[in-house]
């Protein structure tokens, strides 16, 4: 059986919609989509495909961006910020960048009011935090994000934390 040509990939284009704004897009309809979910798998079954899916969708983004980026290096991705942070949809203060670190602690996050704005307080971890650990795996297997706590969950500040995993 012969196998389809597919024509060459189009090269990456720039994110013209910030981060911020797609998630706002996103849960206009992620929302009945739970609810309507909800109503026929019941809640924990709901969240645990919704984490699922949203977990691959960040690990698929972050192999995405590797290819977009300088280097896969904390450096490299540390450099492709810009788009989660557009439309001032995030405040934060680096305490660390380097190859082997990048650290920062979020003070105000435009996600977390969004979320609560739309009435999805429940669910605004799972459809924007939960992704960045998965994101990270996905950009480089060898990083991996440590954060005890974030603003969506109440928190004053979301603490960042990625570091190159030792070789063993």
């Amino acid at each position: 059986m012969a196998q389809k040509q597919r024509p060459p990939a189009a090269p990456p284009q720039p994110q013209t919609v910030g981060v911020l704004q797609q998630r706002r897009i996103e849960a206009g309809v992620i929302k009945p989509l739970v609810q309507a979910f909800e109503a026929e798998l019941g809640h924990e079954k709901t969240l645990a495909v919704l984490e699922r899916v949203i977990k691959e969708l960040a690990r698929e983004r972050g192999r995405q961006l590797a290819q977009e980026a300088p280097s896969t290096t904390l450096t490299g991705f540390a450099a492709m910020k810009e788009p989660w942070t557009r439309d001032n949809a995030l405040e934060f203060d680096v305490l660390d960048t380097s190859d082997e670190h990048y650290a920062y602690n979020v003070t105000r996050c435009r996600y977390a009011e969004m979320y609560r704005e739309l009435g999805l307080v429940d669910l605004g971890f799972y459809l924007s935090c939960n992704r960045d650990a998965t994101l990270i795996e996905g950009f480089n297997p060898d990083l991996e994000l440590t954060r005890t706590q974030t603003i969506m969950q109440g928190a004053p500040f979301c603490d960042f934390r990625y570091t190159r995993r030792k070789k063993t």
